[in-house]
């Protein structure tokens, strides 16, 4: 028997339902039975090492739901997938599991691809969750602190919406608060840029041409997707991306790969986790690949311009670059305000869109008042006193 393959504890009252379940999965996973509740605890204790839990609901003693409550609640199975084996069909049951921290349900009776897709998606989400945690283990608290409340997020957003979708997101999301952390210079970068992008989006959502794309769906999916942005530097060295000083070419060369390998991580997770996560993923992969092209097709990394530049892509850039310019960098102080709002009107129809350029000028006043809500505690930003 491989060693190496995931290890499935399956919980359930009838030795029918564990011999079906067990000749499905022995060939792929390790597979532990118990036929009650208070065995599957004790199953647990013996085996630390369970990567997913199939628990019936309804059996005699320790049932189902409370099962699940006492592994949640245990530090070392916290994060532990389990589906739920039900026959119940009322929402209120669902939603009780769902409470508990459940991450799925599989109705009886079984059907054999739906037990094997959701078995093997669960499994693929813990262990992306686990390979992020021990490859930034060694990160200070800042990290830890991040990755913290995005969990406390990702358990608010499973409660409330489809739980495969809220899991994936999580891992996404996870990813890009440990890849921010390593990046000396964003402090409280991501909430500014989410906030100039909806700004933006909001103002130019009744424009002739935007309004077709900016409708109130896209600009939430924009919002959200925002924090992605940078998410392909998590794949740049430490010495590049924490240099205290300027990069040579070479090291800018090793830099500008941040938006190809940010688009690769976020096409992957497209294909891995297939279309449960829809327009999101496809607004993150576009300004993740795109956010530093330019209007006059100067940028990287494809050299793009003017409309083949995405719509959220040239959002992005011109929120990204403001407030690059009012925060201090290794290589330039804080500039003012008003100096960032001028150079912004001096790219207009060369670095960005010339719409895009003229909302921001024409949102200057917010987009000051979102630096100054959103400032760094460790980071002066200069702003225009009079």
């Amino acid at each position: 028997m491989n060693p190496m393959r995931p290890h499935v504890l399956i919980v359930d009252d009838q030795v029918d339902n564990l011999m079906i379940l067990e000749d499905l999965l022995e060939s792929d996973y390790r597979v532990h039975s118990a036929a009650s509740g208070q065995d599957a605890l004790a199953a647990l204790d013996r085996e630390p090492d369970i990567d997913l839990i199939l628990l019936d609901v309804v059996m005699p003693g320790v049932d189902g739901f409370e099962v699940c409550q006492r592994v949640k609640a245990h530090p070392r199975h916290h994060h532990t997938p389990v589906l739920f084996l039900t026959s119940l069909e009322s929402a209120a049951d669902e939603a009780k599991g769902l409470a508990l921290g459940a991450e799925d349900f599989i109705h009886k009776p079984f059907k054999a691809p739906v037990v094997l897709a959701r078995v093997q998606n669960h499994i693929k989400l813990a262990q992306m969750t686990r390979l992020l945690k021990s490859r930034n283990e060694d990160l200070e608290h800042l990290v830890e602190e991040r990755t913290r409340q995005m969990v406390e997020q990702t358990q608010t957003l499973m409660r409330r919406e489809q739980e495969l979708i809220a899991a994936q997101g999580a891992t996404i999301t996870a990813f890009c608060a440990l890849a921010e952390a390593r990046d000396n210079e964003t402090g409280n970068h991501i909430r500014r840029t989410q906030n100039y992008l909806l700004a933006l989006a909001e103002r130019l959502r009744h424009h002739p041409r935007f309004r077709d794309q900016l409708d109130d769906q896209a600009i939430e999916l924009l919002f959200k997707s925002a924090p992605l942005h940078d998410i392909g530097k998590v794949a740049i060295s430490d010495a590049v991306l924490r240099k205290p000083g300027r990069l040579d070419p070479h090291e800018w060369e090793e830099m500008k790969q941040h938006a190809e390998f940010g688009r690769a991580a976020i096409a992957q997770a497209e294909q891995e986790l297939g279309q449960t996560q829809g327009e999101f993923l496809r607004y993150a992969r576009e300004i993740a690949y795109c956010h530093h092209e330019k209007w006059d097709g100067s940028g990287y990394p494809q050299g793009l311009a003017g409309e083949a530049i995405p719509l959220s892509a040239r959002l992005m850039a011109a929120a990204d670059v403001y407030d690059a310019l009012i925060s201090v960098r290794v290589y330039k102080p804080a500039y003012p305000h008003e100096r960032a709002i001028a150079l912004i009107r001096d790219g207009r129809g060369t670095h960005f869109d010339p719409d895009v350029a003229d909302a921001v000028i024409d949102l200057a006043e917010t987009f000051n008042d979102i630096a100054v809500r959103f400032a760094d505690e460790d980071e002066t930003l200069a702003r225009d006193a009079g």
